[in-house]
């Protein structure tokens, strides 16, 4: 779809150890909007998280100005937030129904992304990747503290340890955000955790690069050929300018 200068495409797969898929997304160009929601909780709980942060995302209405989309979004999710919190209450003592979240949204020449856990945003600008999201991970905690390098954040026995979720039990829950402007041929990716572990970030960076029609579907063949184990899925986006 081409609207609002933008492009996009979206691909999920429960990857090739799971029957269950619990990763939601939001490709939505003519809202400027994008999302990708990871669940956990087991016993369908993930999957019942991830898809209420993405129908709320998907009822926002078109047309709102940067400011009132930057506030639906944080309204929604915090809403969602609140709502994951009930369930899991009504569902009984220890069960957690939580998701991450990855959202982009852009209006003129700006975006902006705000996220919870380590689902990510990357951007590909001039041919270089970088991650412009950061992890709330205990492994990225342990690697800004200097406790280990991060060559070893993938194998850590405790690197699937989030430290914030949608619907997770804490005290004061936040969204983080960046923004920046945007240059026309800037492509992102947003992907769940299943992608970025399992693959590194040049592989990342010569797909997304190499995606003449901008479908992700060759990165997720890429994780499957590496036998990814857990869910794995990915929004392109391309700034057309």
């Amino acid at each position: 779809m081409t609207v609002m200068h933008f492009r996009s495409s979206a691909v999920t797969h429960p990857g090739a150890k799971r029957k269950h898929n619990e990763d939601s997304y939001v490709d939505r160009p003519d809202l400027g909007l994008w999302a990708v929601a990871d669940g956990a909780g087991g016993h369908a709980a993930g999957e019942v998280a991830s898809r209420l942060i993405a129908d709320t995302l998907e009822a926002i209405p078109p047309g709102l100005a940067a400011s009132e989309l930057l506030a639906q979004v944080r309204l929604a999710v915090e809403q969602t937030h609140t709502a994951l919190r009930a369930e899991a209450e009504r569902r009984g003592p220890g069960v957690m129904v939580a998701s991450t979240v990855v959202v982009m949204l852009a209006r003129g020449e700006h975006f902006a992304c705000l996220w919870a856990g380590d689902s990510r945003a990357y951007l590909l600008r001039a041919g270089q990747l970088r991650q412009i999201t950061r992890d709330h991970s205990l492994v990225q905690e342990l690697i800004e503290a200097g406790a280990i390098a991060p060559h070893e954040a993938e194998h850590h026995p405790r690197a699937n340890v989030i430290t914030r979720a949608v619907g997770a039990e804490l005290d004061d829950f936040a969204l983080d955000k960046v923004s920046d402007r945007l240059l026309p041929g800037d492509r992102f990716l947003l992907c769940s955790d299943g992608l970025c572990k399992i693959l590194s970030a040049d592989e990342l960076a010569v797909l997304l690069g190499a995606a003449t029609d901008l479908s992700p579907q060759p990165m997720i063949d890429a994780a499957l050929a590496k036998s990814v184990s857990d869910n794995v899925t990915a929004v392109t986006v391309e700034y057309v300018g």
